[in-house]
């Protein structure tokens, strides 16, 4: 992550169990539990049942945060892991949501955050 603040991993989860992502509670554990495993330290936990059916949540950590958005009934999840700094791990936590969620297929996208870029000034 040369000269970036961060790294922000956008995820499509496709084919997942729909009986996983309808479940608050499991969503919950699971993305909790990626966050700790990537080495992120965790500070809020925030999710929400949808009626009649979806999660939505969000891990706030030290160094930025992993969000879910699901429909059972497409089997898809969107999920987004960004981390700042380089201690942790965003793909760690992404490939644990994915591999939980049983995801059959995925598409993921990794965008550099903050990058610093050092101008030079043209000669005049």
């Amino acid at each position: 992550m040369k000269n970036a603040l961060g790294c922000h991993i956008l995820c499509e989860a496709y084919g997942c169990d729909p009986g996983v992502l309808n479940q608050r509670q499991q969503i919950e554990e699971i993305m909790v539990e990626a966050a700790l495993r990537a080495g992120a330290e965790v500070r809020e936990v925030v999710f929400h049942n949808f009626s009649p059916q979806g999660v939505s949540g969000v891990v706030v950590i030290s160094e930025s945060h992993l969000a879910v958005h699901t429909w059972p009934e497409l089997g898809y999840a969107a999920v987004d892991v960004f981390t700042c700094g380089d201690r942790v791990d965003p793909w760690a936590a992404c490939n644990y949501i994915t591999e939980h969620f049983k995801a059959n297929s995925t598409s993921t996208q990794e965008i550099q955050r903050g990058v610093q870029v050092s101008c030079v000034k043209s000669p005049s």
